[in-house]
């Protein structure tokens, strides 16, 4: 649903931006009505489901067709199975089950409906079930929240800690606002013999000892009950890991400064700070979303920047590292005041380098296999009898021929699509900065082809020689790559354009080894 092609999408895009609430409500229905666990592991036929459901035979055939061609069901004959995600996390009981989670998101759609007002007052309209801290409601959503959430982090936490392989044999977390101490219990997990101090208000601490309990690491967590906008009651350059999971964007600026800042201070040295959040760069739609999800459901929650997150850590004496993007729709930022742990993080330097590259100002971003990499041998005569850049430095025949381009690919292993607009002497320098980045970050070999003849000077030498031989690339098209194949190759949608105001695309290749 967020991926469109802006030069051939219509109305069927709006379409699918107003019906979204479609797939939920259909995916709502099937953890309340636990068809997931209903079906596991061997299935079950139509009439076997209608009979324990209590449901009707033929709506309840519709609504399993529906689950089939959203990919959480699948049918053989006239039986009925999970699929590989819908057995993986919609199953009770099962280790990483997220039907909590996902119907939080179905009790946040009623106020997702005063949007419009929020938009109007500038923002939360709904304060119901406030302004008593002990009513048995409050108690109730506090407990269904840090289920939900514990669902969520149980799944992030696995891809967290591997960054911090080998850096921990012993040592002190402090898990700030820890809700269901999920985050905790996974570096625990993987480290135990580090102690942790949960952090939380006192209704929500009451939850997390259940939890943590369930879970065994009682002898390893202690909890602290307290504020977190005030004085922190805890003494500075002690701890070697403090996090912070999913607390900047309950806050405002003013707000995550002095957190930013206590956690800087309880830090040892060479200790981390470990900031787990939505941020605007990372899955941009989804961050923006969320944002609205802030704006509608907290006082002056909001998603941040990266890099403003990045700024503040770097005022309060620490090194922090890039974005790290997980695979989902969160990033990581790590901080510490000791560059040469840093560098110990066990980091996957692609990830980096592409949220890096992706941040000079490039639409997307993304890895593609070498083998999509299509070059015919058509191309040359294209550029010879179709374009009036034919002879420039920087086109054919100065150029690679297509044979020699193959020959160049075949000594790479790993390359980036880039993708960017006009003007083409601005696409040209990040090209080269991406080149120079991907360069920096460790790959030697790093080359790119970027888009159109070159721009660099205004006006291109007449002499035979290139003013800037250092700077200029080939282009992909001129160096023989069907950009067209290559592109749609990679899963984007690319068309020809009808009109020269039509809205326009370029494209480059970045090689790594």
């Amino acid at each position: 649903m967020f991926r469109y092609d802006p030069q051939g999408s219509g109305p069927q895009y709006l379409e699918n931006l107003a019906t979204g609430y479609w797939f939920s409500e259909v995916l709502f229905a099937a953890i309340e009505l636990d068809i997931f666990s209903l079906l596991e592991p061997n299935g079950k036929t139509l009439a076997e489901a209608a009979d324990r459901l209590g449901s009707d035979t033929k709506a309840l055939e519709r609504y399993l067709h529906a689950l089939c061609s959203l990919g959480l069901l699948d049918r053989y004959e006239n039986t009925y199975f999970n699929t590989r995600i819908s057995s993986d996390y919609l199953v009770k009981g099962k280790e990483y089950y997220q039907g909590d989670s996902i119907l939080w998101r179905k009790y946040l759609t009623a106020y997702w409906q005063d949007l419009r007002k929020c938009i109007e007052t500038g923002g939360k309209i709904d304060f119901s079930g406030n302004d008593q801290s002990d009513s048995e409601d409050l108690k109730s959503r506090i407990g269904k929240y840090i289920t939900a959430m514990d669902n969520v982090a149980r799944v992030k936490v696995k891809e967290i800690t591997p960054m911090f392989k080998g850096l921990f044999v012993s040592g002190h977390i402090l898990d700030i606002g820890a809700g269901s101490g999920a985050i905790s219990a996974g570096f625990l997990k993987e480290f135990p013999d580090m102690k942790a101090t949960l952090v939380d208000i006192p209704q929500v601490l009451s939850y997390t000892r259940e939890l943590v309990t369930i879970r065994g690491f009682n002898e390893n967590i202690s909890y602290c009950a307290t504020n977190i906008l005030e004085e922190w009651p805890f003494k500075k350059g002690q701890h070697d890991l403090v996090i912070l999971s999913n607390i900047v964007h309950a806050y405002s600026e003013n707000e995550i400064t002095h957190i930013l800042k206590s956690a800087a201070e309880c830090l040892m040295p060479g200790g981390f700070l470990l900031v787990h959040d939505f941020f605007l760069e990372h899955f941009s739609e989804r961050a923006a979303l969320f944002d609205i999800n802030m704006l509608i459901n907290t006082y002056n929650g909001k998603v941040f920047a990266g890099k403003w997150i990045i700024q503040q850590l770097r005022e309060y004496g620490l090194y922090a590292a890039n974005i790290i993007p997980l695979k989902t729709d969160t990033a990581v930022i790590i901080g510490s005041g000791s560059k040469d742990s840093l560098e110990g993080l066990s980091l996957d330097k692609k990830a980096a380098l592409l949220r890096e590259i992706k941040d000079l100002g490039f639409k997307e971003a993304c890895s593609i296999s070498m083998k999509s990499i299509h070059v015919p041998d058509w191309t040359p005569v294209k550029c010879r009898f179709g374009c009036s850049s034919f002879g420039k430095l920087s086109c054919p025949p100065n150029t690679p021929s297509p044979e020699e381009t193959r020959n160049v690919l075949k000594n790479y292993s790993l390359a980036l699509l880039l993708e960017g607009e006009p003007p083409t002497n601005t696409f040209q320098r990040l090209v080269l900065e991406a080149e120079k980045q991907a360069f920096k970050t460790g790959f030697y070999k790093a080359f790119a082809y970027w888009a159109g003849p070159c721009t660099l000077c205004d006006v291109c030498s007449t002499h035979g020689q290139c003013r800037r031989p250092k700077d200029s690339r080939p282009s992909m098209e001129g160096a023989g790559i069907d950009v067209f194949a290559t592109v749609k190759g990679a899963g984007i949608a690319l068309r020809t354009l009808d009109s020269k105001n039509d809205f326009c695309r370029y494209f480059a290749l970045l090689l790594l080894e």
